[in-house]
C-alpha cells in the first residue's frame, strides 16, 4: 500500500480475514490478526484521498475460543436419545443406595456418562474439555484503528444473506441464532465528498441507496475461494461511494470481485493480494471479464 499514490484513492473496499479458522489465516492469533487490521488502516491515512471512503465487510466472530468461558451446559430436551430421567435416577440410587454410577447404568439399561450427567447437569457443549466460545464484536477495533488515524466512522449498512445452515449447525443444540447477516462500515476520510444523485436510479435509491439494510444473497459456491462475497455488493458499494473514473483499491483482493466490480462500473483499481494461487484466479477472472464486458485488453503489469 505504501507504493500507492499518495491521495490517490477514492474508495477502499475489502473484506479482511474474519479469524474464523480459514487456511489462509490459520496461523493468526487473535492479537497479529488485529495488528493487521491496525496497519492497514493506517495505511489508508495515507493513500486515501480528502474526502474518501473506506468501506470494510466484515462479520463479528460467533464462535470465539475463551479459556476462562465457563463451560455451557445445555439440556435439550427435545433432542434426547436417552429416555432415563433425573428422577428416574435418583429413584434408582435411593432403592441401591450403594451402586455406583456403572451399576444404575445397567440397572437403568444407559450408559454411566447418562446417569452422571442427569445427576450433576454437566451437558457441556462440545464436551468437558472442550475450551468453550463466545461472541467477539469487532467494530469497535476498527472504529478505533480509524480514527487513531484521523478516519472517522461516518456510516454502517447490514447485509443480510441467505442463512449459512451448513456453517451454523453447531446451533441445533444451542439458543443462538443462525449466522445470516454481516456488517459493512464506512468510513471518511475528513475532506468535501459529492452527492450526486444521478449516480443511482430513484428507484436504486429507493430499493437500496438510502436503507440501511442490503439483502443480497451469498455466493453459492465458494470453490475456487473460500469467502467470496457477492459481486452485487461490491457494485452496490463501488456506485454509491466513488465516481466513474475513480480509483478504487482492495488490499485484500482474494478471487478479484472488487476489480470485477470497478471494471464494470468504470472505475480503475488496484488489488493486493498475498496468496499466490488467489492472485492467478483473480488475473483470469478479470481477463474473462474484460473481454467479455468491455472487448479490451488487460495489462495486469
Amino acid at each position: 500500500m505504501l507504493e500507492i499514490e499518495p491521495g490517490s484513492v477514492a474508495l477502499s473496499l475489502w473484506s479482511p480475514p474474519y479469524f474464523v479458522g480459514k487456511n489462509y489465516e490459520k496461523d493468526e492469533t487473535f492479537e497479529s490478526w488485529q495488528l493487521l487490521l491496525k496497519k492497514v488502516i493506517e495505511n489508508h491515512a495515507l493513500v486515501l484521498k480528502s474526502g474518501g471512503f473506506l468501506a470494510i465487510n466484515i462479520a463479528d466472530i460467533l464462535c470465539f475460543k475463551d479459556e476462562n468461558m465457563p463451560k455451557i451446559q445445555a439440556l435439550n430436551i427435545s433432542n434426547q436419545k436417552c429416555k432415563v430421567t433425573r428422577e428416574m435416577v435418583l429413584e434408582a440410587r435411593q432403592k441401591y443406595p450403594n451402586y455406583n454410577r456403572y451399576q444404575l447404568a445397567k440397572l437403568l439399561g444407559c450408559s454411566e456418562q447418562t446417569i452422571d450427567r442427569r445427576l450433576h447437569g454437566n451437558n457441556i457443549r462440545g464436551g468437558k474439555y472442550q475450551t468453550q466460545t463466545r461472541v467477539k464484536l469487532v467494530g469497535h477495533y476498527l472504529e478505533k484503528y480509524a480514527q487513531d488515524m484521523g478516519i472517522y466512522l461516518y456510516d454502517k449498512r447490514v447485509w443480510v444473506k441467505d442463512p449459512s445452515w451448513a456453517n451454523s449447525q453447531w446451533t441445533s443444540n444451542t439458543l443462538k441464532a443462525v449466522s445470516e447477516f454481516e456488517d459493512l462500515y464506512i468510513f471518511w476520510k475528513p475532506g468535501e465528498y459529492i452527492i450526486d444523485r444521478n449516480k443511482l436510479s430513484t428507484e436504486e435509491w429507493k430499493e437500496w441507496g438510502a436503507r440501511g439494510i442490503w439483502y443480497i444473497n451469498s455466493v453459492r459456491a465458494n470453490d475456487d475461494h473460500e469467502a467470496k462475497f457477492p459481486e452485487e455488493l461490491a457494485t452496490r458499494i463501488i456506485r454509491l461511494y466513488s465516481a466513474e473514473g475513480d480509483l478504487v483499491l482492495d488490499p485484500f483482493m482474494g478471487s478479484g470481485t472488487t476489480a470485477i466490480a470497478a471494471t464494470k462500473t468504470g472505475r480503475k483499481y488496484i488489488g493486493i493480494e498475498k496468496e499466490y494461487c488467489y492472485v492467478k484466479l483473480a488475473e483470469n477472472r478479470l481477463k474473462q471479464q474484460t473481454f467479455v464486458q468491455l472487448k479490451l485488453p488487460l495489462n495486469l503489469a
